[in-house]
Parts: C-alpha cells; structure tokens; sequence
C-alpha cells in the first residue's frame, strides 16, 4: 500500500472500534473493584457542625466510610493552585474532603466505598450531614456588592485583578474623534463529554505499587500529583487515560478530588477501587466556565479605525481557583483579535462566588473576549453608518505587519507575539462564501415569508500550541511495525490516525503498520496535557522529531550495508532502496533488527537479517560510543512561544416574529491553522466547535438561583442543540505556516466555538434592529427585547423591513 502522507484526508483509523462498542472506557475497567460513592453537600455554604455515620453501618456491603477527619498528611491539606500568578492576591481550593465548610452545592463531604455502586449509594443516603446555612453569593454582581462575603478572609471576593495596558488610555479615549461607552454580559455554561469523570486505582502490596485509569486530560500531572499527596514514590506510580469519551476542558483540572481518594481508599483497603461520576454529579460538582460582565470604552475616528480600547471584565471563577486565572488571562491577551488596536488596557477581576469552580472550557477565555471585541467593532460600524466588514478591514493587521506584538504577556511572561497570518485574506474569502453583498435580497426574500433574516460576522485570533513542551518516542520492530508513544492524552480528537499520519509521512512507512499510544506514563512518562488546541503543535512536531531521529539511523545503518551514501537513499512503504538503483534496498524491518547486534536469532526476521550483516572491526564496538541498539529515538518539542490559529464566521439566522424562534439558516468558517495534517479531522473539529458555538449563543446556560441552587441540573432542563439545531457549515481553508516549529501547523480545537455567541448576536441584531448584550438568548428573551418600551435600537433599525405584527 502507497504510504499516507502529511495533508491527506485519511479517514480516522479509530472510529471502528469506537462506534462498534469496542472501545475501552473507564467504566468497562475493574469488574471487580469495590465501588466508590460521594456524599455531597446540598447547600451553597454552609458549616458543617456533624457528620452522623452510624445509620450506615448496617448497609450490608459496606467496606468503608471515609470523612475529613480520616485524612492524613498531604491528603489534610488544601488542593494545590496548579498555575499561581503574581496577580492571584487571594487564590483558594478547596480540600478532598470538605473541612468544616462547604462552598457550594455539590462540594463532597463524606466518601462511601462498598462491594457495588448501588450498596454505596444506599449508604450515603443513610449519613446525616448537619449543617449551618451560611449567606450565599451568586453572579458576579452580587460577588461585586460584597455585602456577604465566599471566604471571611476575602471580604470583597475578589480572587486577582489581572491588569495589562499598552500606552494612555485615558489620554487617548479624550484624544479620539468618537466615543462609545456599553456594558455586555456573557452567561455560565459548561462543557457536556459523553463521558463523565471517573478513577480505577489498583494497589500491588508486593512492590508498593499503584495503578491508576483516569478520564483525564492530564495523566502524567495527575501521576505527580497522586504520587505527591499519598507520598508515594512517582516511579511506584502509574497513570493510564483510557479511551476517554470526551473532555472539553473539564478534565484538565487535576487533581480532582475524586482521582486522589479513591487511590488512597484502594492503598488502605488492599483492594481495587472505582468510581465513576454520574451525570447529577456532572452537573453540580465539576467545572463550569463563560460568565463575565464587560464593561467596554472604545475610541475611533469617523473612518471607524480604533485609537484606544479600554475593557473592565468581571469573571466570576466560582467557589476556588484550583486553576488559577487561566480564564481571565486569555480573555485578557486574546481579546484584541485580528485587528491594529493601538492603545489598550484590561482589567479583570475574577471574583469568587458559592459555585462550581470555573476552569478552561473549550476556547478558555477566547469566546469571551471574542464577544468584547466583535460586538465593539459592530457598534462602530453602526455609530458611523459603515458596513460591518468594511470597519473590521481598516482595522486588520497587514500579512506585512508579522510577526506582530501586541505588547501584552501570557501567563507565563512570554510576549503575546503573533507568528503569520492573513486576516484582510479570512475576511475576503468570508464575505465570498457566506454571499455577504448579497444579503439585502435574502432579506426581502424572507420578509416574503414572514421572516425576519439577519446576518453577523465575527473574526479571532487563537493562541495554539502553548508549551513548555511535549515528547514523542517512535520505534520500529523487526516485524516491520512501527509504534509511536507520547504523554499527551486523546479524548476523540483523532489523535490516532494524525500522529500515524506524521511518522507514515516522515518515515515513508505504510500507516497500517503504524501502532500509536497516548497518555500511558508507562510509555511516555513526561508530558503536560491536552488542551489549548496544543496536540498536533506540540505531540506532533515532537513525534516528527522522533521519527527523522528513527530515519536518520536507519539511513546510516542502511548506508553501512548497501554500500552507499546516506544521500542517495530514501524511504518508500517501509523499504529502503538506493535512488536510481532498482534492487538495491533493504527492509526497514531488517534495519530494526541489525540495529540491534544480539547474537540470537528468535524469528524468521532476524535470520533473514543475517544475508545483510556485515564483518564488525576488531578495534570497534558492536555497539557505537554515543549510540543505542534498536531502531528507536525519543525526541521533545519546546517552542518558544505559542503558535496563532486565526479565522472569520459569519450567521445567517431566520426569526419568526410568532414565535421569536431562532434559527441559525446559514454558516460559514474561514479558517488558518497553518499546514493542515489531515484536511478531514479539521473540518471534524471545525463541526464540533461550532455545534457548542450555536449552542453557547442560543441554548446552553448554568441557571442558579439566588440559594445557589444550580435548576437545570438534568438534560431535561439543560439544553444543547440537537443536528436538527446545527447549520450545515460551509467551511473554506486559508494556510500561513508558522515559521516557529518544524511541521508550520497551529492548532484548531478551539476554532469552531470561539466567534460563535459573537456572530450569532450580530444576525439577530442586523435582523431585529435591536440591541443584543447578553448572550445566550433565548426566544422568550428576544420576545421580551422586542417589545420592552426600553429596549434599545440600533442605527440600522429603521431600515429594517418589518415584518409580522
């Protein structure tokens, strides 16, 4: 077979045994493993004055009851802020087992392990847990009164202030021919995998070893961190992410509570121990993200082009901050997009509140300060009258401007430096695909049929690739099969057949003959995680790395043996052969097998080898000073800074006046994610992210009540859209390499969700002539803007055909 190269739409080689069931999830692992239940807290805050275990004891079944008190050592001791920051004043966590307080709904208080899931179930039901209600803060505008305070030690709530600015804002804004002054809100959502959480840990007393299976985004930090709280020795401990139904985010958090008693529970018990989450659990007890109120100051010419912006956010982080301001950062440093904004200035306070911790959901922060920067470049253009494409084209960054500082800084200090791009090109392919000229006749067209149509665009640019680094091993068997390892996890990305793809490609092997394993730190020890669109930036280039290290000794040994220069040889279908010289070659299977000078012959393979062996020197080692047997190579990559993805989106939405019902009747994504390894799981990825775009602008919210009662904690309540609710996606593709790793690909996972709420909000007020400043809106919420006295309307309403009543 042909060997598959780098660019080729290759089907994914995984999806047969995944939708054929047989997949290997952390829920079809220990059969045998005593079963693990939470109970946990039904109030937002409140103290807890007694936990009554007695009633439980009679559960027949029951092996053991673990509460706070039970804890010892690091376990007693606060979760760790994974990521601090200088500007994180007042980071808190919260404990593995709640110590005295609970601070919000869902926080676990008492661990219950017993012979099957439904026993521990029954016997959490039976602990009575006393508690002293507390006051409660719920949003960030009540976190911002402070009239009660999340944490008595931090009276104002405030977790970090988190300030960058670039030149005189104030000087600037009074400077600038127009002002614009508004506040916009975007609402808390979270992140649904099919899968939830889940722990499998299997202690082995006779070399004091630990096995664990987590769904997780981070197997190797949740080995650290394992090892660490239950002092264990990390070479003692091992870390294996199965197939991982889905992540988004949520599972990059670690180490959850959950991943570290339930080893614990298996050490002292001497037995396997399991839990998984329920979708309850899912719900009011993991991650959640989005919400932020955004107070924006933007001044312009009466070109439209920007002078100054100055953005004043609230991001409510919930209850902790076992994460730091991850969030808040990104909105913060990405906000600015695609565009020229020559004095800048961002504050964001993260606030605490009595909810689920808020941690990176897909786009972290991006979708946010996406909907900060679009919905100001659609004020401007309606302030001035100007067409909406034509304000964000005099404000692009030129192809000739890159690399392009904004003068602002990541996390880590490293400067916000864009690599390559093309954005005049994104906005020129977008109003081309989506028909933007043309849109004044398909509004009439529906306004014929008693429709209101709208349409909104919305561009960004995405930081990809984020460091400090990830590893790849690849090596090649003497029976021609070719096996490739890294730390990083896979959670449905298609991560298998990418990297196969790379090694086919790099190493000129068949990809049937390539065998790909992730996040197991038996086989790849060293890795940071899958998240911020990094895994084809960072596992792929350093796989690459690997397999041109694998080449470059193959073709050395294969030099050796046909008696000619590394030079004149190549690699095609697992061969390699002289240029020019039909007949000269030599398998890469029978390299693997003379890369290794044992004396013993196990397999046809290396008898077959024997016809290529050559005489070794008496005065030379069989294996070279500097060298290693076997033909294998391990490599790392570590960029410099991070690459940046960027794209344009465009919505088409059709509204009936009836019902205000919204529907999404066209989308468009134009979309540089540099050299693109496989076209097909791009555009896969692209679908995914704009299915959760459609759903952050119209569906998906966390509704909490004043008590901090989340109210939609089902699927009956919570809504995600349906394929019936996803547009078809017209998508077309725009390539700038990146000049900063070897392969010029930047990352795409987040691509599709970014300018979702943005584009979305700008069709339904081109369509409506009404203001829309807080996302997701539903149709009772639109019905309640169109006819509020209040309501404000946009310069264009006028225009606008009206229909219906």
């Amino acid at each position: 077979m042909t060997t598959k190269l780098f660019g080729e739409p290759v089907r994914r080689r995984e999806d047969a045994r995944l939708v054929t069931g047989r997949g290997r999830y952390l829920d079809d692992i220990g059969a045998q493993a005593l079963a693990a239940a939470f109970v946990r807290s039904p109030y937002a805050h409140a103290r807890i004055t007694d936990v009554d275990v007695e009633p439980a004891l009679d559960v027949e079944g029951l092996v053991a009851i673990y509460t706070y008190e039970d804890l010892t050592g690091p376990m007693a001791e606060p979760l760790p802020v994974l990521i601090p920051h200088p500007q994180l004043h007042a980071p808190r966590t919260g404990y593995p087992l709640a110590n005295g307080e609970v601070n919000h709904v869902g926080e676990p208080v008492v661990m219950v392990v017993a012979t099957d899931r439904y026993l521990a179930e029954d016997a959490a039901e039976r602990i009575v847990v006393t508690y002293e209600e507390l006051p409660v803060v719920v949003g960030v505008d009540a976190a911002r009164a402070a009239e009660h305070a999340v944490h008595a030690e931090i009276p104002d709530n405030v977790a970090a202030r988190h300030h960058q600015e670039t030149g005189d804002v104030e000087e600037a804004l009074a400077g600038a021919a127009r002002t614009l002054s508004f506040t916009q809100y975007v609402e808390r959502s979270a992140c649904m995998p099919l899968e939830g959480k889940g722990v499998h840990a299997r202690w082995d007393p006779a070399d004091s070893s630990l096995r664990v299976y987590s769904s997780t985004q981070a197997s190797t930090s949740v080995r650290a961190a394992i090892a660490a709280k239950l002092e264990l020795s990390l070479e003692r401990v091992e870390v294996i992410a199965p197939d991982v139904g889905g992540g988004f985010g949520v599972k990059i958090v670690h180490p959850w509570p959950e991943e570290l008693l339930v080893p614990m529970a298996a050490i002292a018990l001497g037995h396997e121990v399991k839990w998984t989450e329920d979708r309850r659990e899912h719900f009011i007890g993991s991650a959640h993200e989005r919400q932020q109120r955004q107070e924006i100051t933007v001044g312009f010419d009466d070109d439209g082009r920007i002078a100054a912006l100055d953005v004043h956010a609230w991001h409510d982080n919930g209850a902790y901050t076992p994460y730091g301001i991850i969030v808040p950062i990104v909105t913060a440093t990405q906000l600015v997009g695609p565009y020229v904004i020559p004095v800048y200035r961002v504050v964001v306070e993260s606030v605490y509140t009595n909810t689920v911790i808020v941690t990176p959901y897909r786009g972290a922060g991006r979708p946010q300060g996406c909907f900060a920067m679009e919905r100001t470049m659609d004020r401007i253009a309606d302030a001035l009258g100007l067409d909406r494409a034509e304000v964000r084209r005099r404000n692009l960054i030129r192809p000739d401007q890159f690399p392009y500082d904004h003068h602002l800084t990541f996390q880590d200090g490293r400067p916000v430096v864009y690599d390559s791009g093309d954005y005049p090109g994104l906005l020129s392919r977008l109003t081309s695909l989506v028909g933007w000229e043309a849109m004044e006749d398909r509004r009439a067209e529906a306004a014929s049929r008693g429709k209101l149509l709208g349409a909104g665009m919305a561009m960004y640019v995405e930081g990809t690739g984020p460091g400090p680094y990830e590893g790849g091993h690849v090596q090649v068997l003497g029976s021609g099969k070719v096996l490739v390892s890294t730390g990083l996890t896979s959670q449905g990305q298609g991560h298998e057949t990418v990297f196969a793809q790379i090694v086919a490609s790099e190493l000129g092997v068949p990809m049937e003959d390539v065998e790909v394993t992730t996040g197991d730190t038996r086989r790849f020890p060293y890795a940071v995680g899958t998240f911020a669109s990094r895994a084809a930036v960072m596992s792929g280039n350093a796989i690459a790395l690997a397999a041109r290290g694998v080449r470059e000794k193959a073709l050395r040994i294969a030099a050796e043996v046909l008696e000619a220069s590394p030079d004149d040889l190549e690699i095609a279908d697992g061969v390699v052969g002289v240029r020019g010289t039909p007949g000269a070659s030599i398998p890469l299977r029978t390299i693997a097998v003379l890369s290794n000078p044992l004396r013993y012959a196990f397999d046809e393979a290396a008898k077959q080898a024997t016809q290529f062996a050559r005489p070794g020197a008496d005065d030379q080692p069989p294996v070279a000073v500097g060298d290693a047997p076997g033909l294998e190579h391990r490599d790392y990559f570590s960029p410099i800074r991070s690459t940046f993805a960027s794209g344009a989106h465009a919505a088409v939405v059709e509204i009936d006046p009836a019902t205000w019902e919204i529907d999404v009747v066209t989308y468009a994504v134009v979309h540089d994610c540099g050299n693109v390894v496989n076209p097909m799981i791009v555009e896969g990825q692209v679908h995914g992210g704009v299915a959760q775009g459609v759903a952050g602008a119209l569906y998906e919210r966390m509704a909490y009540d004043a008590d901090g009662q989340l109210q939609n904690a089902s699927f009956m309540d919570f809504l995600m859209p349906f394929a019936s609710e996803v547009p078809d996606i017209d998508i077309d593709h725009q390539s700038t390499p990146s000049p900063l790793n070897p392969l010029g690909i930047k990352g795409a996972g987040e691509a599709g969700v970014i300018p979702g709420s943005a584009a979305i909000a700008s069709a339904i007020e081109d369509a409506t002539g009404r203001r829309i400043s807080a996302m997701p809106i539903s149709p009772t919420e639109l019905y309640d803007v169109m006819r509020s006295p209040s309501a404000e309307r946009t310069a264009a309403a006028g225009r606008r055909t009206e229909v219906g009543g």
